[in-house]
C-alpha cells in the first residue's frame, strides 16, 4: 500500500501530545481561505511512499518520540483511509500513539463499506484532531467551498466512540473572529464528552508567497495576522460556550 505523501516534519511539538512524526497527506477537498498549504490540494501530485518506508524513518528517531508519536495530517488524511489503516497497524504493533488531523470532511455515514475501514481505523486511533473551519452552515460554505454538516456529524460520532477530541479553531479578522460564532462553536463543542482541548489558533500570512507561487488568487487579501492578545480575548468566547453547555447539560 503506497500514499501520496506531500511533505514529513520529523520535530512537530504543536501536531498532538508530545515530540511528533508529522506525516502531511496530499490532497484535500476543501479550500479554506486562509490555509497556508495550498499545495496540498491536488490528489495526483506528492511522493508515493510505502507505510513501512514511514514506520523506518519514524525509527530512526524514535528516542525523540518517547512521550510523542505519529500525527498524520495533510492535506486531508481520510481522503487516503486504506493508507492510514496500513500506517497505524504498523504504529500500534510497535505501541506508538497515533493521531489523526483532519477537517472531518470525508465523514460519509450513508457509505458502509468506508465508515467499516473508518471504525477500524479509529480503533487503532489514539487521538483526533478535529479542525472546525466555522459553525455556521452558510459562512462555512462561503470559507472551504463546503458544507459543515458532515464535520459537525464526525465530531458527534467521535463522541459516541468515545475518541478523545481535540478541537483546533482558526481565528481570522473579520472572517471568524464574530463572539457570536464563537460562543456557538464553544457551545457546541460544550456537549462532547471526549472534549480534551481546545486549540484556538491565530491567522497568519506566512502561506501568502505560496499562492503567488502557483498562481491562485488570495482571497484573504489585506486582512492582517491575528494578534495575540486579541487571540485570547476570542478564545473566551468560546470558553464561554463550552461552560455554558456543560452548566446545561449537567
Amino acid at each position: 500500500m503506497q500514499g501520496r505523501i506531500h511533505s514529513i516534519e520529523t520535530f512537530g511539538t504543536v501536531d498532538g501530545p508530545g515530540v511528533r512524526f508529522v506525516v502531511f497527506l496530499q490532497g484535500c477537498p476543501m479550500r479554506c481561505a486562509y490555509c497556508h498549504n495550498p499545495d496540498t490540494w491536488r490528489t495526483d501530485a506528492g511522493t508515493l511512499m510505502e507505510a513501512e518506508e514511514i514506520m523506518e524513518s519514524f525509527r530512526r528517531n524514535r528516542s525523540f518520540y518517547r512521550d510523542g508519536g505519529i500525527t498524520v495530517t495533510g492535506g486531508e488524511p481520510l481522503l487516503q483511509t486504506d493508507f492510514l489503516l496500513e500506517l497505524f497497524s504498523l504504529a500500534k504493533a510497535e505501541n506508538v500513539h497515533t493521531c489523526i488531523d483532519t477537517s472531518g470532511i470525508c465523514f460519509h455515514p450513508s457509505d458502509k463499506d468506508w465508515m467499516s475501514r473508518l471504525d477500524r481505523l479509529l480503533s487503532l486511533t489514539d487521538l483526533v484532531m478535529l479542525d472546525i473551519k466555522h459553525i455556521d452552515p452558510k459562512l462555512h460554505m462561503q470559507l472551504t467551498g463546503c458544507s459543515n454538516e458532515n464535520v459537525l456529524r464526525f465530531a458527534h460520532y467521535l463522541d459516541r466512540k468515545k475518541i478523545p477530541l481535540w478541537i483546533r479553531h482558526v481565528v481570522v479578522p473579520t472572517v471568524t473572529d464574530n463572539e457570536t460564532y464563537l460562543y456557538r462553536l464553544g457551545w457546541f463543542i460544550g456537549g462532547l464528552g471526549s472534549l480534551k482541548a481546545l486549540d484556538v489558533l491565530p491567522y497568519h500570512t506566512m502561506g501568502r508567497p505560496k499562492y503567488e507561487k502557483l498562481g491562485i488568487p488570495y482571497r484573504l487579501e489585506g486582512i492582517p495576522a491575528m494578534d495575540r492578545p486579541t487571540l485570547l480575548l476570542k478564545k473566551q468566547a468560546i470558553l464561554k460556550g463550552i461552560s455554558d453547555r456543560r452548566r446545561h447539560d449537567a
